[in-house]
C-alpha cells in the first residue's frame, strides 16, 4: 500500500442513460467516452460539490483501508450535452452541472445489502463503523444502507453525506473532536464488537501523507466557494487536519459506537 494515490482518471459524458431515483440530487446511470457506464454525482444538485468532495475522499480512505469501491472518476459534462434533454427538470440540472462532475463505476447487476441475508463478520463490521464514524457519515443505516453486493462481495458506495462540518462551517477543529452521535443507527453496530482492535489498525494506516494524497485529488474549481472563506490550499490542509485531528482522538468516537452498541445488545 503506497503513500502516494494515483490520480482519477478523467472521463467526458456523453450519453445521458437514465435517473436512478427520485429526489433533490438526482444521480443518474450515465455513458462516457470510455464506453463505460457510471453514477454520476452532479455537482449542480442538492449540496453540490461539497457532496462530490465527501463522496470523493470518504471512497478513496475506503479503498486504502482495503475496502472493496468502485472506481471514481472526474466526469466532466460538456456545455452543449443537456440540450437534447426532455425533462426540464434534468435539463436545468445538467445545465447546472457543466464541468466536473463525480462519475462512480456502475455495478452493473448488483444488488443492496441486507443484513438479514448476507452474514458480515464481527470484525469487517467493526472496520465499517470505525471507517463511518471518522468520517460522519450518517448514511449507513437499515433503511439506506450504501453497500452492494456484486460478485459475492461486498462493495461500500455513496460517501457524499459524510464529512458534514464542511457545510456549516465555524470551528471545524471542535467539530473534529466531538463524537460521532449518529452512529447508534448503523446498521451494523450490533455486530461491531472489535471497534478497539480496528481503531490500533486503522489508525497506523491513515498517516499524514496518505490523507495529504486523497485530499490533494479534489480539483480546485470544486473548493473556491467555500463555507470557511478559506483559499484553495487553505481548504485543503483544512479537510487534512480534520482528518488527522479526528484519527488522533478516535477513542472519543470509538466509546460512542460502544456506548450505542452496548444499549442494543
Amino acid at each position: 500500500m503506497g503513500d502516494v494515490q494515483p490520480p482519477l482518471r478523467k472521463v467526458n459524458v456523453t450519453r445521458y442513460v437514465m435517473p436512478l431515483r427520485e429526489g433533490g440530487s438526482l444521480p443518474a446511470i450515465a455513458e462516457a467516452d470510455d464506453d463505460f457506464l457510471y453514477v454520476l454525482k452532479f455537482s449542480g444538485a442538492g449540496q453540490g460539490v461539497r457532496a462530490l468532495i465527501a463522496d470523493l475522499i470518504g471512497g478513496e480512505i475506503a479503498r486504502m483501508l482495503g475496502f472493496k469501491v468502485p472506481e471514481i472518476v472526474l466526469a466532466n459534462l460538456d456545455s452543449a450535452f443537456g440540450r437534447t434533454e426532455a425533462d426540464e427538470e434534468i435539463q436545468e440540472l445538467l445545465r447546472k452541472s457543466e464541468g466536473l462532475n463525480l462519475g462512480i463505476h456502475y455495478l452493473a447487476g448488483a444488488i443492496s445489502f441486507d443484513a438479514a441475508v448476507v452474514t458480515i463478520d464481527p470484525f469487517m463490521a467493526s472496520q465499517i463503523v470505525w471507517l463511518d464514524a471518522l468520517l460522519t457519515n450518517v448514511d449507513r443505516t437499515a433503511r439506506n444502507t450504501n453497500m452492494l453486493m456484486w460478485k459475492k462481495e461486498l462493495w461500500l458506495i455513496d460517501h457524499g453525506a459524510a464529512l458534514y462540518f464542511h457545510h456549516s462551517g465555524g470551528n471545524w477543529k471542535g467539530q473534529a473532536m466531538r463524537p460521532f452521535v449518529p452512529i447508534k443507527d448503523h446498521v451494523l453496530l450490533p455486530l461491531a464488537s472489535e471497534l478497539e482492535t480496528v481503531d490500533k489498525v486503522f489508525s497506523a494506516l491513515l498517516t499524514t501523507e496518505r490523507l495529504r494524497s486523497i485530499v490533494a485529488l479534489i480539483p480546485d474549481e470544486w473548493l473556491a466557494d467555500n463555507t470557511f472563506n478559506a483559499t484553495v490550499a487553505e481548504m485543503k490542509n483544512i479537510y487534512v487536519q480534520f482528518l488527522i485531528i479526528r484519527i488522533q482522538s478516535s477513542t472519543i468516537f470509538v466509546k460512542e459506537a460502544q456506548h450505542a452498541r452496548a444499549s442494543l445488545i
